[in-house]
């Protein structure tokens, strides 16, 4: 039986729509004003105070006022008020840094250094190839004592090593100790690749160690890899051990290179959204792989070892990881400064974000504390974690 509804109930009906509409329409604009109302407040406040401190900093302060210095202050202290652990301000002269981090390049004499225990002075620790100091004869262990004449203990190590850096093309005179005996050089500054992959054959295992993920680790990588396949690698040992992670992108890229077809990674931003950001091709490495962890192993050094779980291409042998799974956002600003905040979490491919907890790893292997004081000095005699990748 059909039943038909009279004009003037239909009217009736869509009044209440109407209303119903206008008034939930009128709850959630009226959020949304008294939030924005309350968040200009706040800034209202917060200007006000920071105007109450300049005006009283100005008018006491007895020293003198270094403005730019003062501008870098407040915007690290804005950013540093976050509470977000990875977000950073970068100074113009940072981000310059930054952005050569990220290509895997440095601009100066091409080496790594540590600080000297005994006397503060900067003690090489690696000599890059290609670079002003390989050419100079510098060797690993040599201590540069002096910068451009000036003493290396007197003016600090932090100081004197930026000293050392500089633009391309530019002098720079050091002073070098080598079994007690000093020598000086004068060296012309450049672009140098620094390496981030390095690899050799242990038996009839390849072994690849990554100590970081930026634009010119994906060649490396690549070339470390086809190299021992060529030498007949019958499996493959990747070490992430203290390697703290870098860009996504270059680790996409060499994921690609080891991975069936599938997704990569994921991007979860805090409405729940999540979008794949990198992919892998059919083409991929069909040898056995483990992968060697430790606290130290962070963010995209994670995402690397995750990956390879989750389509059951490697096991891992170390400790647990360190737990960074949260992506970071550059956003340059018009003054040459930069921001980084963490704007969203990067999930694996299949298993859990392990942000805040870690990877563990499938086979437990600890080092004494001896053991962890000589690192850069074990190999596969001394090294029980490396020792059990190879098993």
């Amino acid at each position: 039986m059909n039943k038909k509804i009279s004009l003037g109930a239909a009217i009736c009906f869509m009044g209440i729509v109407a209303a119903v509409t206008f008034v939930i329409t009128m709850i959630f604009s009226t959020n949304v004003f008294n939030n924005r109302v309350f968040r200009v407040k706040e800034r209202e406040r917060m200007y006000t105070k920071f105007a109450e401190i300049d005006r009283t900093v100005t008018q006491n302060f007895v020293g003198e006022i270094d403005e730019e210095q003062l501008m870098n202050a407040i915007s690290a202290g804005y950013i540093s008020g976050l509470g977000d652990q990875y977000a950073q301000y970068m100074s113009p002269e940072e981000l310059s840094k930054e952005k050569l981090n990220n290509e895997g390049v440095l601009v100066g004499i091409g080496i790594a250094a540590t600080i000297d225990d005994s006397k503060n002075y900067i003690q090489i620790s690696e000599v890059y190839e290609n670079s002003p100091a390989s050419e100079a004869g510098l060797l690993p262990d040599d201590l540069i004592v002096k910068v451009d004449g000036k003493d290396v203990a007197e003016v600090g190590y932090t100081e004197a090593v930026g000293m050392v850096s500089g633009e391309a093309g530019t002098k720079v005179k050091i002073t070098y100790r080598r079994e007690g005996v000093d020598k000086e050089l004068e060296l012309t500054r450049k672009r140098v690749e620094i390496p981030s992959v390095s690899y050799r054959m242990i038996g009839e295992n390849g072994y690849i160690k990554i100590t970081d993920f930026n634009a010119a680790t994906v060649k490396q990588f690549d070339t470390a890899v086809n190299s021992c396949i060529e030498q007949g690698a019958k499996g493959l040992v990747f070490d992430l051990r203290n390697n703290g992670g870098g860009t996504l992108d270059s680790v996409g890229q060499m994921l690609d290179k080891l991975l069936p077809q599938g997704a990569i990674a994921y991007q979860r931003t805090k409405d729940g959204k999540k979008t794949e950001i990198y992919s892998s091709d059919a083409k991929q490495v069909d040898l056995p792989m483990v992968t060697l962890t430790n606290g130290n192993t962070a963010s995209a050094s994670e995402l690397f070892v995750a990956a390879l779980k989750d389509y059951d291409k490697a096991k891992s042998v170390g400790t647990t990881t360190y737990g960074k799974g949260v992506m970071q956002t550059r956003f340059d600003l018009s003054d040459g400064s930069a921001v980084r905040i963490t704007t969203a979490y990067f999930d694996p491919p299949k298993s859990e974000n392990f942000n805040g907890v870690g990877i563990k790893p499938d086979f437990a292997v600890s080092l004494t504390a001896e053991q962890e004081k000589n690192f850069n000095y074990l190999d596969e005699t001394s090294d029980p974690q490396l020792k059990k990748a190879l098993e």
